[in-house]
């Protein structure tokens, strides 16, 4: 069973910083795609970040230059730094793995920006 885990949100205020880890168990990590998404209350879930098999990182506009997506496949694990926070980032944000007809979702972490 593959299983997704994140960790790593919290508040912090406008401004900050804060890297999100997202663990993966039961599958090869390393030949899948992994991406972050997040959804704010009344908002759609919107694709933030995705980094390919090969480590290709793909980001959304409106976080370009102030997040960064990395992994780490000796230690099945994928990342998501993220700078310069602003009110508007506030979400629960979610790892995705893009496994073909299945893909997986961990339960989301909370970021809240706020002074």
């Amino acid at each position: 069973q593959v299983q997704l885990v994140e960790s790593g949100g919290g508040l912090v205020q406008p401004g900050g910083s804060l890297r999100l880890s997202c663990a993966a168990s039961g599958t090869i990590f390393s030949i899948w795609a992994m991406g972050w998404y997040r959804q704010a209350p009344g908002k759609e879930r919107e694709l933030v970040a995705r980094i390919g098999q090969f480590g290709t990182p793909n980001y959304a506009d409106s976080v370009k230059g102030r997040f960064t997506i990395s992994r780490d496949n000796a230690k099945n694990t994928v990342y998501l730094q993220m700078n310069s926070l602003k009110p508007e980032d506030t979400a629960v944000y979610y790892c995705n793995m893009e496994i073909p007809g299945r893909p997986v979702w961990g339960q989301g972490t909370q970021v809240t920006v706020s002074s």
